[in-house]
Order: structure tokens, then C-alpha cells, then sequence
């Protein structure tokens, strides 16, 4: 399978110096990946590196833990957009979440999504958190905030992408949005199972190694 079209070559860790920023950029156009995802503060230099490319430059919102306000969020996403963000990955409020209150759950994803409007949003629903019951319902929240994607893993919180756990989103939101996974993908076939168990987006750091790996 041709992994490049699935793949969002990220870079989030706190202390991503720009000269890494700038070979993801490299690398993401090189190998024609989909997209890359970056914080916010390099989406400056991102966006010039990507300019007159296919790439799409994503950013994260409320990361990693997503507990700050529905307006902060909001301004966030704003900032980003302005900064040349084409895509963006916000963290769902877990305690509003857990705490049984979906309303502001919902509400905190859709005054993202009004927001920012076309852009594609996509939710991070951390599924270590989380039951599987928990995920289907937290699936539902994203369905009903107006969101494009569910995402699976900051990546920051321990566990990751399964397929299980794809194979359970995937009947959850029954087409009605779409699925990316994140999380210690680091093989070819583990990517592949993924694809084939319902992900429509890839989000790694291990990008260029996941198409130059002999399976």
C-alpha cells in the first residue's frame, strides 16, 4: 500500500528546534506526504517552506491536555489560521467529558468548528482515557459539534492507536466522520492494518521511515 497520501508527518514535541521544523517541511514535500502538524509557533516558517506545495500545514489546539477554556480554544484556532494552519487538531475536554456533561463537551468542539468554519477539524479523544463504551459516546460528541475527523491519541498521554480500538470508531461514527489515528505508529504493516481497519489519515512522526522500511 502506498502509505504518502494517508500520512501527517508530525513534529509536537516541546522542544522541536526550527531547524526541525524545517527538514519535517522538507521531508513531508519530498516524499509527497499528505500533511505535516507542528505547533502553532512555527506555522509561520512552516507556511513559507510549504508555500506553492500539496502539503497541508496542520497545528494542534488545547494540546495536549485540552482543559483550558472554550474561548481560549476558539482565539487559538483563530491565531493558527491566521498564521497559515489549513487543518486543526483540537483535544477534547476530558473532565467536562468524564464528568458526564456532554453538553459543554459538544458545545466546546462546535464553537471551534463555527470558528474556523471550512477548515477541517479534527477531535483527539485520547482513548487511554477511556472505555470502549466512553469512545463510542465520545465518537457521538464529535459527530454533533459539526467536527470532520475523531483522532485517537495526543501521543503525549501514554497508549496510542490500536485497531481495535479504529474498528470501533469506525462502526461508531458510521461514515459520518472521518478517523485518524495517532500514536506509536512506527511500521509499515501496523500503518497498513489501520488504513484497512478504517483510518483515513495517519498522524507520525515516523514518516519517512514507514515508506523506506522493508516490510
Amino acid at each position: 500500500m502506498n502509505l504518502t497520501p494517508y500520512i501527517e508527518h508530525t513534529l509536537l514535541h516541546p522542544d522541536a528546534q526550527v531547524f526541525r521544523i524545517e527538514e519535517l517541511c522538507q521531508e513531508a514535500i519530498e516524499h509527497n506526504f499528505y500533511g505535516v502538524c507542528i505547533q502553532g509557533c512555527h506555522l509561520p516558517r512552516a507556511a513559507e517552506l510549504l508555500e506553492g506545495s500539496q502539503v497541508t500545514l496542520g497545528t494542534v489546539v488545547g494540546f495536549p491536555q485540552g482543559a483550558m477554556s472554550t474561548e481560549a480554544k476558539r482565539c487559538e484556532a483563530l491565531s493558527y489560521i491566521q498564521s497559515g494552519a489549513q487543518e486543526i487538531d483540537m483535544v477534547i475536554n476530558m473532565g467536562w467529558f468524564k464528568s458526564g456533561d456532554l453538553s459543554k463537551t459538544i458545545l466546546d468542539i462546535a464553537t471551534v468548528k463555527y470558528a474556523i468554519g471550512d477548515i477541517v477539524l479534527k477531535v483527539i479523544i485520547e482513548t487511554s482515557f477511556l472505555t470502549d463504551q466512553e469512545k463510542q459516546l465520545a465518537a457521538h460528541c464529535v459527530i454533533e459539534g459539526g467536527a470532520d475527523y475523531v483522532k485517537t491519541s495526543t501521543g503525549f498521554m501514554g497508549g496510542g492507536a490500536t485497531i481495535d480500538d479504529i474498528k470501533l470508531l469506525s462502526k461508531a461514527v458510521d461514515g459520518k466522520v472521518k478517523i485518524k489515528a495517532s500514536g506509536g505508529i512506527k511500521t509499515p504493516d501496523f500503518a497498513t492494518a489501520l488504513i484497512m481497519a478504517g483510518a483515513h489519515k495517519l498522524g507520525t512522526s515516523s514518516g519517512v521511515s514507514l515508506i523506506t522500511q522493508k516490510t
